[in-house]
């Protein structure tokens, strides 16, 4: 069976096929924090992605959690993400 994790990062790498997809499970520092205690995760996801080129950032956080919504609330209490277009990385 796969991890929350796993889940979690396949979806998003099915969803955008992304140059890079760094996905980080903070949940850990969180322990004893009231979204912990429902046993969904904190995680925070820096991603690059075609998808993103063009889009502001609202659009792009709002494609993520299309990408994941499901997942909300169940596996992730918390999401920090960063989302780019390959255009915007350095060279």
């Amino acid at each position: 069976m796969n991890t929350r994790f796993e889940r979690i990062q396949a979806r998003l790498i099915e969803t955008f096929q992304p140059v890079s997809c760094l996905l980080d499970d903070d949940s850990a520092a969180h322990a004893g924090h009231a979204g912990a205690a429902s046993g969904a995760g904190h995680f925070s996801l820096r991603i690059v992605s075609e998808k993103f080129e063009g889009l502001n950032r609202i659009s792009r956080h709002r494609l993520v959690y299309d990408a994941v919504g499901d997942m909300m609330h169940s596996e992730i209490h918390a999401l920090v993400i960063v989302a780019l277009a390959p255009s915007e990385m350095p060279t």
